[in-house]
């Protein structure tokens, strides 16, 4: 079991809490973590970008896309979508997915108490 750091914003914390949100998607162009790099069972840190860590949930199961068609695409957006939760215009602004990671939440637990993590680069998802 690996422990990860995401960072998100405030509004997919937000659905994260609320249970709106029950798939962490990350998309790239290049090969970067979290693709093959996360699987069921791992840990998740979630931090507000620029904040501090609010809270963590457990990845039930993972789906990696590597290189998807566009019918994989769409076919994402419809199986997936709902589950999440990405602003109307995030398929718009995303005109090459190369790879996708998609993450199933389980066991969200939210901190009172903020744990310390010296992350100071520019990096989205960290493995720790």
């Amino acid at each position: 079991m690996a422990k990860h750091l995401a960072v998100v914003n405030r509004e997919a914390v937000v659905d994260i809490f609320s249970g709106k949100k029950k798939i962490e998607g990350r998309f790239s162009q290049i090969r970067i973590a979290p693709f093959g790099k996360v699987s069921a069972g791992d840990i998740v840190l979630i931090k507000i970008g620029g904040k501090e860590i609010v809270g963590q949930f457990i990845v039930d199961r993972v789906i990696y896309f590597d290189h998807p068609t566009n019918e994989e695409v769409i076919e994402i957006k419809k199986k997936y979508g709902r589950g999440l939760s990405l602003p109307a215009t995030f398929w718009l602004e995303r005109e090459k997915i190369n790879y996708a990671t998609l993450m199933f939440i389980k066991s969200v637990t939210k901190f009172i108490v903020a744990p310390d993590f010296p992350k100071k680069d520019l990096r989205g998802w960290v493995v720790i």
